[in-house]
């Protein structure tokens, strides 16, 4: 085990002290079920909104559920029920969820899942897209 020395312990704390003064300090968080965002509310008085869907293990979650979020520390979020843990800063920064994630929410409905991918054969096979009627 490595000794630390009352020195050392004492630079740790002041450069830990030093840290935890320059980044705003979460003390509350809530879900607002009116816009169904993430409200994280600062010690310095600013707030910060995610809209709640938009993150990867909530998109599908009921309001009960998403309400039911906690403060992970003075870095992150958390659902137990959901399984689902963010950071604050990584939210700030637009991280929402996996890189695959991600990339499919940007891509949008142009997702190659085996289904989509089966039924675009399909549709080929019978000379493409059927025509839309106009009646």
């Amino acid at each position: 085990m490595v000794e630390v020395t009352d020195v050392e312990l004492q630079n740790a704390k002041a450069s830990w002290a030093e840290e935890r003064a320059g980044r705003p300090i979460p003390v509350a968080v809530r879900f607002d079920r009116e816009t169904e965002r993430i409200v994280v509310d600062f010690a310095n008085g600013t707030t910060f909104l995610v809209p709640a869907r938009a993150l990867e293990g909530l998109e599908h979650a009921t309001s009960d559920e998403l309400a039911e979020v906690e403060l992970l520390g003075e870095t992150g979020l958390h659902w137990e029920r959901l399984d689902a843990d963010y950071t604050i800063q990584g939210l700030m920064a637009g991280i929402f969820g996996s890189r695959a994630f991600l990339e499919a929410q940007r891509r949008g409905g142009q997702s190659r899942s085996p289904a989509k991918v089966a039924a675009s054969r399909a549709n080929g096979a019978r000379g493409g897209r059927p025509r839309k009627t106009v009646g």
